[in-house]
């Protein structure tokens, strides 16, 4: 085991897995090699709107090369034609966006225009994956291979013997709405695209990626297409509608065809740029350094225990986390921002696409603790964002701010950064941002909406639900939400008083501590329950909380444990600890979930990955209940969050239906990599971590110095399984601890955390000062 922080590398039912990828060592054994990359199966999640990529890609690359097959966000499982290979994909999206320039080779004559027409059928058995690597054989009998760089996609197409073996460039078609594109071919190795897209979820405003593709040989023949019509030997297309390029090669003798296409989001130059600084070598060396760079990011968590599909499960997952923010800059530091300007980063490298509603819960603290640099760079480019483009975003894609979901993500998302000691340098700049962003709304001639409902929340301390108001800007709007969106505020107002208060801002620390007992306001104390009010006051839609109105993808019954800053509270609320236990019990089905976990996440839990509504039962497939079965610290029944979570990792499988809905950026994989372990941030946005039994015996972290002073975390729990799962004990340097939870200046100061297991719960955790406090 390798102790010292190694430097980063750059990188220039289920279906069964075993014909995907290469197949896990022995049980409870490393791989024979030792290469943890061998553990993970990218086809996870790929089928049943799992929405992720089996693609290539290196760690937070701004290029994800991968197949698409017809699904509206790339690649389902389930389909067997293949339209391109595009460069961007996002893993785990709800709505379509990227699929850039998909290319495709073929054979014969150059005939059709669209790809779902010329689009070349394969079959499963002849498809592999794995970290940094794509192949497939095509049944025209080419084979496509595909690995990455930080900002390139390369490609090697092994042909037939033909003297017209083709590779179509389509800059035309994508997975989003494509505005308009441009393609020119430069000469007889080179084309270049321009590609201006909009269209994720409900965002209009468009974006421009630029590309260019180099052959390593020349082409015998080229032409251009625009719509229907193909013009051989032509060098440029350009307008709205489908445009693109087709070269040829002779393969007669040399069959194998390599092609390396750079991205930029800044210009054609930035692409030029970009090709150059990758020094790409063969496309062997290019695989085995994105393996490596993979190799190097996974090795930083090493896990002793468990079955062959728990470890694939579990680096699946830690894979899936490291797929996002993505690298926006060139390499020589260049970036468009959200001004539309270009601007240079200087000793950050600037990031984006930013799922904050999603990540803000768990994939934000695990790169804090994994990838702490990265995350620092991650949040000072969201300052960024405000400062050239004037406002916090909420979803924001590329160069644009597409407004998707709802709330205030953003604030939790920096104040994280901020706990974790990612902003020293930008704290104040960071809080007049958050300040700005809490305390007003966006102007009416923006793109924003930030805190759409601020103006009513601040002054009624709720945020109305107003049905059927019309969208006055691209995206979801808070006033249809205004249930939910209450709780978000309040939580958002809750961490960004700590924020306040720590910086030595103490009226606004003590008005945002006030603000955050906003959740009150929308407590209904005849149903106890949260539930929506109207713009009057009055408490909107049915009483029924399992029908309930006003709340953004869920029901009142989903949403009311989402009060982290004050459980406390909340529970009085609804009656006290016992009256809080009973809900929690039927809300998790508890006593069926004992006798049959699997049976009842599967059956009674999980719906449909789009359910949202009209459910009274617990989601683990969306983001609203992602703290839901951690409540049980808070209550004194500590050991049925372990119950709870445990029978939910159980629905992470080795396969492509193996993901719990959308994973959302690496949300839902980061919430079974810190549940696994045993470390959950409970207070999102602080620096709060709950504590449950880890699912392996012992789990090696390799921490960054320059923020966690001891270099390492070992979370020991030997013996732990389905039968011995609870918690008898627990000790903190050899200490014994008696808390639910552990700080992160803890974990800075942590060498060992460790867990004595048994087959009864025991008393730990029980005692009224051992759960998480409430934010004041």
């Amino acid at each position: 085991m390798r102790w010292t922080r190694r430097l980063r590398l750059s990188a220039a039912g289920a279906v069964a897995a075993s014909t995907l990828f290469c197949p896990p060592a022995a049980h409870g054994a490393e791989p024979s090699d030792g290469r943890l990359t061998d553990l993970v199966n990218p086809f996870i999640g790929t089928q049943n709107e799992g929405n992720t990529f089996p693609g290539a890609a290196v760690p937070f690359g701004m290029v994800q090369l991968s197949p698409d097959t017809g699904h509206r966000t790339g690649y389902d499982y389930t389909q067997h034609r293949i339209r391109g290979f595009s460069l961007v994909h996002l893993s785990g999206v709800g709505c379509p966006i990227g699929g850039d320039l998909p290319v495709l080779p073929t054979t014969g004559d150059v005939t059709e225009t669209d790809y779902t027409k010329y689009a070349a059928t394969f079959r499963h058995a002849d498809e592999q994956a794995s970290p940094g690597y794509y192949r497939v054989g095509l049944d025209s009998g080419i084979e496509a291979e595909l690995t990455a760089t930080e900002r390139t996609g390369v490609q090697r197409y092994t042909f037939p013997a033909t003297g017209k073996a083709n590779v179509l460039l389509n800059a035309g078609q994508s997975l989003h709405k494509n505005v308009s594109s441009k393609v020119e071919i430069l000469d007889d190795r080179t084309v270049r695209t321009a590609i201006t897209g909009s269209g994720f979820c409900r965002s209009t405003r468009p974006y421009t990626v630029y590309t260019v593709t180099r052959f390593n040989r020349p082409f015998t023949a080229h032409g251009t297409w625009y719509q229907d019509s193909i013009t051989p030997g032509a060098t440029k297309s350009s307008g709205p509608g489908r445009n693109g390029a087709y070269v040829t090669f002779d393969t007669t003798k040399d069959r194998t065809v390599e092609a390396t296409t750079a991205l930029s989001y800044v210009d054609a130059r930035g692409a030029d740029v970009n090709l150059h600084a990758a020094r790409v070598g063969s496309f062997d060396q290019v695989r085995e350094a994105a393996r490596a760079a993979w190799e190097d990011r996974l090795d930083d968590v090493r896990v002793q225990g468990g079955s062959d599909t728990l470890r694939t499960t579990f680096y699946s997952s830690l894979y899936r986390s490291f797929l996002a923010p993505n690298i926006g800059s060139d390499a020589d530091g260049r970036y468009t921002g959200w001004d539309q300007s270009i601007h240079h980063a200087h000793g950050f490298t600037y990031y984006q696409n930013w799922s904050l509603w999603d990540t803000y819960r768990t994939q934000a603290q695990l790169l804090s603790l994994l990838a702490p640099r990265e995350a620092r760079d991650m949040a000072i480019s969201l300052l960024r964002v405000d400062e050239e483009g004037g406002w916090l975003p909420k979803w924001g894609y590329g160069t644009v701010e597409t407004n998707i979901m709802s709330g205030d993500p953003v604030t939790p998302f920096l104040t994280n950064a901020y706990q974790q000691g990612l902003l020293k340098g930008y704290e104040e700049r960071a809080y007049r941002a958050l300040k700005k962003n809490a305390d007003g709304v966006p102007p009416a001639d923006t793109l924003y909406v930030g805190r759409e409902s601020n103006r009513a929340y601040l002054a009624n301390g709720f945020a109305p639900y107003v049905k059927g108001r019309r969208y006055t800007k691209p995206g979801d709007s808070d006033y249809h939400h205004g249930a939910s969106v209450t709780l978000e505020y309040a939580l958002s107002d809750a961490v960004l008083a700590q924020m306040a208060r720590d910086l030595g801002h103490d009226a606004d620390a003590a008005r945002y501590a006030a603000r955050s007992q906003n959740y009150r306001r929308v407590f209904d104390p005849s149903t106890r329950f949260f539930r929506a009010r109207d713009a009057s006051g009055a408490f909107a839609g049915p009483a029924d909380p399992a029908k309930s109105v006003g709340f953004h993808e869920g029901t009142a019954w989903q949403y009311q444990w989402l009060v982290p800053q004050d459980l406390r509270g909340m529970v009085a609320l609804i009656g006290g600890e016992r009256a809080a236990n009973d809900r929690l019990d039927a809300f998790f089905a508890y006593d069926r979930m004992i006798e049959d976990p699997v049976r009842t996440a599967r059956e009674v839990w999980v719906n449909g990955p789009y359910a949202y509504y009209n459910a009274d039962k617990y989601n683990p497939q969306n983001e609203p209940d992602l703290i839901a079965p951690y409540t049980y610290l808070s209550t004194g029944q500590p050991w049925k969050t372990t119950d709870v979570v445990h029978a939910a990792l159980t629905l992470f499988t080795d396969g492509p239906t193996g993901m719990t809905g959308n994973d959302d950026l690496g949300t839902m994989s980061a919430w079974n990599v810190l549940s696994s372990i045993g470390i959950f941030p409970v207070q999102p946005g602080y620096d709060t971590w709950g504590l449950t039994t880890p699912v392996f015996d012992r789990v090696d972290l390799v921490l960054d110095p320059a923020y966690y002073p001891s270099g390492r975390l070992t979370i020991s729990a030997p013996g732990t399984s389905d039968s011995d799962r609870y918690i008898q004990g627990v000790r903190v340097n050899g200490s014994a601890y008696e808390r639910t939870y552990v700080t992160t200046d803890t974990l800075r100061r942590l060498g060992a955390l460790e867990f004595t297991v048994g087959a009864r719960p025991s008393g730990w955790g029980t005692a009224p000062n051992a759960a998480p406090p409430a934010l004041k």
